[in-house]
C-alpha cells in the first residue's frame, strides 16, 4: 500500500492494457504499435497497480471511445472504477466518452461519477474522434464535467492513431490543435480544468501560450521521452508555467522508469521537479 506522504509521483497519463482495452484498439493495436516500435502485451490492472506501487507512483488510468467513429465499442469504463476502487493507493480514474454521443455521453459521465467517484473525463482524441472540442454542440459535456468538479483531458498536438498509413487512416492533425480549439474550451469554461495532454508538436509553441494564458489549463509531458522534448519547452516548464506542468509517460508507449531516467538529466530546478512530479498532480486531484 503507497501512503500519499511516500508518493514520489504521480503519472497522469496511462493506457490500460487488459484484454478488453486492446481489444477495443481494433486495427489501431498494430498500427501504433509499428509506430512507436513496441508491441502491446496484456497487462492486468492487478499488474499494472504493482508496477507503480513498487516506485511509490499513482497513476491516472484513462480510456476512450469512439464508436461513433470506427464501429469499436470502447472498453467498458466500469473497468476503471472497479480498478480505481481495488488500488485506491495507486490509481486515479478517467472515463472515456464519444462526445458524438451526446446526453448518452453525459449521463456515463454523471453515473461514472456517482458509482465510482472518477476524477476526470478522457483521453478525449479530437483527431481520432474526429470533433472539434469548441464546437458548441459539445458545449453540455464540458458544462457537466465543470458542474461535477471533473478534470478533462484532451489529446493535443500529433497524434500516433493512423501515422504512417495512407491518409493518416483519414485523422486530420488539424482537429488536435490546442489554439484555438481547446483554448476556446477554456474561455468558455474557465471553472474547468483542462489537461492539455503531450508537448502538442509541432504547435508545442501555442500550447505553453495558451497554459501561460489560462490558469485552468494544464500541460502534460507525456508521450516524448524527455532528452527530446522541444528547447521552448523545457525553458518555460522550468519557469512560467512550472505550476501547471505534470509528469506523464504515455505508458506503455513509455516507461515510467525511462521517462523518469531522462528528466533526471534535464536542466530543471529542483523545485521545478517535485512540482512537476508530484505537487501539481496533488493539487489538480486535491491529494
Amino acid at each position: 500500500m503507497t501512503r500519499p506522504d511516500d508518493l514520489v509521483a504521480i503519472d497522469v497519463h496511462t493506457h490500460p492494457q487488459t484484454e478488453e482495452f486492446l481489444a477495443a484498439m481494433g486495427k489501431r493495436h498494430q498500427q501504433m504499435a509499428k509506430h512507436f516500435g513496441r508491441e502491446r502485451p496484456v497487462v492486468s490492472f492487478a499488474e499494472q497497480a504493482d508496477q507503480y506501487r513498487e516506485r511509490r507512483m499513482m497513476a491516472v488510468i484513462v480510456n476512450s471511445d469512439s464508436e461513433t467513429t470506427s464501429g469499436i465499442k470502447g472498453a467498458p469504463n466500469d473497468l476503471l472504477g472497479r480498478a480505481q476502487a481495488d488500488h485506491p493507493d495507486v490509481f486515479i480514474a478517467f472515463a472515456g466518452i464519444d462526445p458524438w454521443k451526446g446526453e448518452a455521453a453525459i449521463a456515463e459521465i454523471r453515473r461514472m461519477h456517482h458509482e465510482y467517484g472518477i476524477r476526470g473525463v478522457g483521453e478525449l482524441n479530437p483527431s481520432r474522434q474526429k470533433f472539434l472540442a469548441n464546437d458548441p454542440r459539445f458545449f453540455p459535456i464540458w458544462e457537466t464535467c465543470a458542474e461535477l468538479g471533473l478534470v478533462v483531458m484532451f489529446h493535443s498536438g500529433f497524434p500516433g492513431a493512423g501515422a504512417g498509413t495512407p491518409g493518416g487512416g483519414g485523422y486530420r492533425l488539424e482537429n488536435a490543435r490546442p489554439v484555438p480549439y481547446i483554448d476556446d474550451v477554456a474561455a468558455e469554461f474557465p471553472e474547468l480544468k483542462i489537461i492539455s495532454a503531450h508537448p502538442a508538436w509541432p504547435w508545442h509553441l501555442e500550447n505553453l501560450a495558451m497554459v501561460w494564458h489560462k490558469s485552468n489549463v494544464y500541460l502534460d509531458l507525456s508521450g516524448w521521452a524527455p532528452k527530446y522534448l522541444p528547447p521552448e519547452v523545457v525553458r518555460y516548464a522550468d519557469s512560467l508555467i512550472t505550476d501547471r506542468v505534470l509528469f506523464g509517460s504515455d505508458w506503455p508507449v513509455m516507461t515510467a522508469d525511462r521517462w523518469m531516467d531522462e528528466f533526471a538529466e534535464l536542466p530543471f530546478k529542483d523545485e521545478s521537479r517535485r512540482k512537476i512530479l508530484l505537487e501539481n498532480a496533488r493539487g489538480l486531484f486535491g491529494i
